[in-house]
């Protein structure tokens, strides 16, 4: 079953809303425990994890940004 776009903007806001703050915390502890590798290493694991999140939840934010595709057009502007 597919998300109509209008589920899938309401999807979109609650990911980036409640899920993407409760990842960074879940991000941060998780390298918190593995000590404090060095600088690069740091780097690319959040860099990786950054990638991560997104990659189950595209079909979410595919999309979002345009304008709604079952909307009936606007009206054409009349001349003046």
């Amino acid at each position: 079953m597919s998300l109509s776009w209008k589920a899938r903007r309401r999807w979109a806001l609650v990911v980036l809303i409640l899920g993407l703050p409760a990842y960074i915390v879940v991000a941060v502890s998780l390298v918190g425990l593995l000590g404090r590798p060095g600088l690069v290493w740091e780097l690319l694991i959040f860099v990786g994890l950054g990638f991560l999140w997104m990659l189950p939840l595209r079909r979410v934010f595919l999309g979002v940004g345009r304008a709604d595709p079952d909307a009936p057009p606007p009206p054409p502007e009349g001349r003046h």
